[in-house]
């Protein structure tokens, strides 16, 4: 046998190891060390569900598209220029009178027909730019007055004719660069020029009246 204490080989009826003097019966009676115990496990909790928060659904508001904004904004643009429609209500006016004519028969009669031609163009001007707010005066009232004021209404005639048909041009889808003050500059100072500048400020007035009758005759679905 072995001693219990050193592990030292010892006679089976030995009391004492020789070797190291440990009781042989009292170590053999001593009961064995038990294990410390162990503490019980303890219960882990159990892990919660995580909550999920829902998450606010914000309406969506529709957005104009751009497209559709730039077409409306184009027809609306393509209407506001639209010219608006011939004024009705009269037959058709004179749309082809020369300068060239004009000038011949008033020589020729010796400037009566010049005052005929005064009354036809009063007139045409007239149902062109009816609704205007604004009348031409006729032959009469251009004779009377300008014989009373030396003339001077004469220039105020056709200063006015001027900026009527340069105003009343985009109704027919038209835009006159002259208005009144060139022709009145054409009938003061072009007098200058040998008397030629009452010959072209007559021009541009017969050119612009002819460019408006033309449409107006269009509209009317006639030709003069």
């Amino acid at each position: 046998m072995f001693c219990p204490t050193c592990g030292s080989p010892i006679s089976d009826d030995a009391k004492f190891c020789p070797v190291c003097g440990s009781a042989i019966g009292a170590a053999s009676a001593a009961p064995a060390p038990q294990p410390a115990p162990q503490p019980a496990p303890q219960p882990q909790p159990a892990p919660q569900p995580t909550q999920i928060q829902p998450t606010p659904v914000q309406a969506v508001q529709p957005q104009p598209q751009p497209q559709q904004y730039a077409n409306q904004q184009q027809y609306t643009g393509q209407y506001a220029q639209q010219p608006a429609a011939a004024p009705m209500g009269y037959g058709p006016v004179k749309s082809d009178r020369s300068l060239i004519g004009w000038l011949l028969l008033s020589i020729v009669t010796c400037g009566i027909y010049s005052y005929y031609f005064l009354y036809c163009l009063a007139r045409d001007i007239n149902t062109v730019c009816q609704e205007d707010g604004d009348s031409t005066p006729g032959i009469a009232a251009l004779i009377l007055l300008s014989f009373v004021t030396c003339g001077f209404y004469a220039l105020y005639w056709y200063y006015k004719i001027g900026n009527r048909l340069q105003a009343n041009a985009p109704r027919y889808g038209l835009v006159f660069q002259e208005n009144g003050t060139t022709i009145l500059m054409w009938q003061i100072v072009g007098a200058l020029l040998c008397g030629l500048g009452p010959i072209f400020a007559m021009n541009i007035i017969i050119k612009n009246t002819n460019a408006m009758a033309t449409v107006y005759n269009t509209r009317l679905g006639v030709r003069a």
